[in-house]
């Protein structure tokens, strides 16, 4: 059994990351014990260890409690090949990853264990993947956000970034799309109708420390959203996870089906997962205002957007929602306060409007702080803000209308691949290439119903 395959030049991608070793492992043990007594008083029984893969899936190893201390100290046991799991589970055989040989080990984070409200008898953590030797694993998505977080550090700066987590609630007992409320979009006719689910949902996010900043109903027939607090950019992109689970749990507990498909029905109104970002240095918000450096910031993420949304809008069915007139932001542009153009000016932050839930928002944090870093260390110029609806200009570029040409301007992307390393990079690639392989001959109706209920 292979324990660590070269990588060549890519371990020093995770040379900022702290390596695992028996010191730490004795802390680790130590610290998941103490635990325990307050985990077994709130009756927990299973840990839940969660990472994303690059189809933006929510995969899983749990453990029961008594074992949550030796997986802390030592980790559990994950495959590589799920770096070439597609969005239906089907694996392909990537340039860098695939094939039943090697093993990693998923190191929970305890510092974010949280006790599911939705999910009694359960606790659930985000976890980091390493080699067995305990060397950070160099395509590891989380571990691809901390180095981003800590690149952005080295130059004094540090960002606070949210998602709105979008989601359509469908009846259950069949595949297609049945709406769970007849209530008219933003309606308080559609909460009065799930008024206790509602109340279920912001509830058991409250109790497991989630701060919500705002619920309601959204376009879409069955469609929510929910905007949390804003956090530090691996908090923020853990939190995303927690609550789409959560809302998943307690969705399905009131006999309903939660989906989070950037389309569910070809033609309607699809779910977006836009991310809300803000620049800080010396505890100034460098948004507020949009001094110099948050603009060569937001010249950066707006350079490399094409390219981004092979991060941001990584599936067949990204490209179904990115259409105009839809308010999904399919348009290379920035405004203030305009909801049409990708990148949206609010009072304090800037919103990346494009972007879906098909996602891996650990991703999307790393390759959103590396094009804006690219925009400071250039100098990039903003163009001019559009205060009016692109679409009706005739002359303002789009974003890729498919996920070909998104893959084809991220592997052009020099600034982006080397930020996520010639691995992890060309297995982003392969992932979503294998996507439109096996894909290539679905209508747009076909790519939604099957896209439908898997994130």
């Amino acid at each position: 059994m292979v324990d660590q395959p070269e990588f060549g030049d890519e371990r020093q991608n995770a040379h900022t990351l702290r390596i695992v070793d028996s010191a730490e492992r004795d802390q680790r043990f130590e610290r998941a014990t103490e635990l325990f007594d307050g985990l077994h008083a709130r009756n927990v029984s299973v840990v839940a260890l969660t990472w994303v893969d690059n189809s933006g899936i929510t995969r899983t190893k749990s453990v029961p409690l008594r074992r949550l201390a030796h997986a802390a100290a030592h980790g559990v046991g994950a495959s590589p090949v799920f770096d070439v799991f597609l969005f239906d589970d089907w694996i392909i055989q990537g340039r860098f990853a695939g094939g039943p040989v090697g093993d990693l080990r998923l190191h929970p984070d305890l510092d974010r264990l949280t006790v599911l409200a939705g999910q009694p008898g359960w606790a659930w953590a985000p976890a980091d993947r390493h080699f067995q030797s305990g060397v950070p694993y160099p395509m590891d998505q989380r571990l691809q956000a901390r180095k981003a977080v800590r690149t952005l550090a080295e130059q004094g700066l540090t960002a606070r970034a949210g998602f709105e987590i979008e989601w359509c609630v469908g009846k259950t007992g069949t595949e297609d799309w049945v709406p769970a409320t007849s209530g008219s979009a933003y309606g308080h006719a559609r909460q009065v109708e799930l008024s206790d689910y509602c109340v279920d949902l912001l509830n058991a996010l409250d109790q497991q420390d989630v701060e919500v900043l705002q619920f309601h109903p959204e376009y879409a027939p069955g469609q929510f959203e929910i905007s949390t607090t804003p956090e530090d950019p691996v908090a923020a992109a853990d939190t995303a996870v927690l609550v789409k689970e959560t809302v998943r749990a307690v969705t399905i507990r009131h006999g309903l089906r939660p989906s989070f498909s950037p389309k569910v029905v070809n033609g309607g109104v699809g779910n977006g997962g836009h991310l809300h970002l803000s620049l800080w240095r010396d505890g100034t918000n460098l948004f507020d205002g949009f001094q110099d450096e948050a603009r060569r910031f937001s010249a950066g993420v707006l350079t490399h957007l094409r390219a981004l949304c092979a991060i941001g809008c990584p599936s067949l069915a990204s490209y179904l929602r990115l259409v105009p007139n839809t308010w999904a932001a399919p348009f290379v542009a920035w405004g203030e306060e305009n909801r049409e153009t990708a990148l949206r000016l609010v009072r304090d932050n800037l919103e990346i409007k494009c972007f879906d839930l098909t996602a891996n928002p650990y991703l999307v944090v790393a390759g959103v702080i590396a094009a804006g870093l690219d925009g400071i260390a250039t100098g990039a110029g903003l163009p001019e803000g559009l205060n009016v609806d692109p679409a009706l200009l005739g002359d303002v570029q789009r974003l890729p209308t498919s996920l070909k040409e998104a893959v084809d301007e991220f592997e052009e992307d020099a600034v982006l691949t080397e930020a996520f390393g010639r691995e992890l990079a060309g297995t982003i690639a392969d992932v979503r290439r294998g996507e439109m392989e096996r894909y290539k001959d679905a209508s747009p109706q076909g790519i939604a119903n099957i896209t439908r209920w898997r994130h």
